[in-house]
């Protein structure tokens, strides 16, 4: 299996520390590092934005929960 192929099954952390290194290695590595960084930067930076989406949306749904019920028990 291809690391492209594990994106889906890593963490958030592990996706968010494989895009900074491939982001390191596309600067700064060999000819081959430097190869395999281009291959990988666009999907990781995919899965990057879409998962800081996800917890974003679910750190508003989060607060607006909460909201919802302090407003509850101080009508009560």
């Amino acid at each position: 299996m291809s690391l492209l192929d594990r994106i889906p099954t890593l963490s958030d952390q592990e996706v968010s520390n494989l895009l900074v290194n491939a982001r390191r290695l596309a600067e700064r590595g060999d000819e081959k590092q430097q190869a395999a960084a281009a291959q990988l930067l666009p999907a990781l930076e995919i899965a990057d934005t879409e998962r800081r989406e996800a917890r974003l949306d679910r750190a508003k749904e989060k607060r607006a929960a909460t909201r919802k019920a302090t407003l509850r028990s101080a009508a009560a």
